[in-house]
């Protein structure tokens, strides 16, 4: 599985390439694909229904809770963006892992990725499927499953042009839904819309007030509001089948930063400022169709579900497409099955189906196997991202060093305030590590998705010392 290393432009130790003979992938990406993918990947379900969760734990306060974990994320999307804008790679993070610290780092974060966003193809699908079930009852959700698989499938196979215009366009929904709450929130909160009155600040200080279940109550927001934003790192690896990866990539992680904070945020004030933060529909049905329903919206829970069900379908769209990304680069660097690294037409098609079926599988554990290897598997993967977000710092704080020692002029993006902040962020993921083994609901994810990781660490080492020479 091993192929000679090549120098490395960022001056770092010999890595492999992620391209070669038979490995190199088209460039069919555009700028306005990039940018929607970026904006795309901060929108999904976790916005739209997972929030409402972190809102009855924090009450007013999941407005600080997600402002906190959004600043982490916008740092850690800018010391992304400035290692893919100097050094643009498919396998984007895992790349820089292994020239910064080692093969045995990129591989492991690679893989540990890989089974994240395997893992949550299936449960996009799933949630899919459950909505179509709703207005089409006694259809099987399996079925639908299967349809929405092959839908994707299909368009990850013809063309990652094609893969970029169905991402196109279901961001573009999402944004334009999140957009149109937003001003029809804002609008109300005002006291604008028409047979609205101005709610004022009585639900931001009423029952209980701004912190209404204490500390442990924010604690729990943040951790709820952190792994939302999980999907940003997509557009990092798209960047590197676009015409112009450098430009792309610093454009569109510019962009995103502060459409985080209106998204994320704005939203976020926008529910707890309009209902109230105890109303059972918040965690029953989302806050996004509670607020609607507050507003006399008709037929909101049908508006929602629309909406939910295309997040869905993006998130499944593009983790189809990261997972198969992500294995062929692991694969052109000797990291891999090379049968799985296969391009064909620019598009690594057996990576695709395979990432495709391991989804499909995750989805038939969900039925065969619902009470222990599913569960499992959910936990095993539940702390992942934050392991890839450490990854990332720790790769960033060395390569920077390097670039700036060796070719400061491949800095098209910056990191602010380097070494400070980088080190900053480290230290609020370790204590968020802590924050985790502290809460009952979050210390068996962390425990499990840390055993994936260990295991996956112990191969790598044993691998690189094999290719040694």
């Amino acid at each position: 599985m091993s192929r000679p290393p090549t120098p490395s432009p960022t001056g770092s130790p010999a890595v492999a390439p992620d391209t070669g003979p038979g490995t190199a992938l088209s460039h069919g990406l555009k700028q306005r694909h990039l940018s929607m993918i970026a904006l795309g990947g901060v929108i999904g379900a976790g916005l739209f229904v997972g929030s409402g969760t972190g809102i009855a734990a924090a009450g007013p306060s999941i407005v600080v809770a997600y402002a906190v974990s959004g600043l982490l994320v916008m740092l850690v999307m800018r010391m992304l963006g400035e290692m893919s804008a100097a050094d643009p790679a498919s396998g984007s993070f895992s790349v820089h892992a292994e020239r910064a610290i080692g093969p045995w780092a990129g591989f492991t974060v690679g893989w540990a990725f890989w089974v994240l966003l395997c893992v949550a193809v299936g449960l996009e699908g799933i949630g899919a499927a459950k909505i179509v079930t709703g207005w089409l009852p006694g259809t099987p959700e399996w079925a639908w499953v299967a349809l929405f698989m092959v839908m994707f499938l299909g368009a990850n196979l013809a063309s990652v042009a094609r893969f970029g215009e169905f991402e196109f366009w279901f961001a573009a929904l999402k944004v334009t839904a999140i957009t149109l709450f937003l001003v029809l929130g804002v609008l109300a909160v005002l006291g604008l819309l028409p047979g609205t009155d101005a709610p004022g600040t009585a639900n931001l200080s009423g029952a209980g007030g701004f912190l209404p279940n204490g500390a442990e109550g924010l604690v729990i927001g943040l951790l709820a509001s952190l792994f939302a934003y999980g999907g940003l790192e997509t557009v990092t690896i798209a960047a590197a089948e676009s015409k112009d990866p450098v430009r792309g990539v610093a454009t569109a992680v510019r962009t995103a930063m502060w459409r985080i904070a209106l998204f994320y945020v704005g939203s976020m004030a926008v529910v707890v400022t309009l209902v109230p933060w105890s109303d059972p529909e918040v965690v029953a049905v989302g806050p996004f169709y509670a607020a609607l329903d507050h507003l006399g919206i008709g037929r909101a829970a049908q508006i929602m579900n629309v909406v939910i069900l295309v997040a869905l379908l993006s998130a499944m769209n593009a983790n189809i497409y990261g997972a198969s990304r992500m294995a062929r680069s692991l694969v052109a660097r000797g990291q891999g099955p090379r049968r799985l690294g296969r391009v064909s037409a620019g598009v690594p098609r057996t990576a695709v189906l395979v990432s495709s079926a391991f989804g499909f599988l995750c989805v038939l554990l969900s039925y065969w196997r619902p009470d222990d290897v599913f569960p499992w598997l959910l936990n095993m993967t539940g702390a992942v991202i934050l392991v890839v977000w450490i990854f990332i710092a720790v790769s960033q704080l060395i390569l920077r060093a390097r670039l700036e020692r060796g070719t400061p002029e491949r800095l098209v993006v910056r990191m602010w305030l380097f070494p400070g902040l980088t080190v900053a962020a480290l230290l609020a993921m370790a204590g968020i590590f802590v924050l985790m083994l502290r809460q009952p609901g979050t210390r068996d994810q962390l425990l499990a998705s840390g055993a994936l990781t260990a295991a996956l660490a112990a191969i790598g080492v044993v691998h690189q010392r094999h290719d040694r020479p």
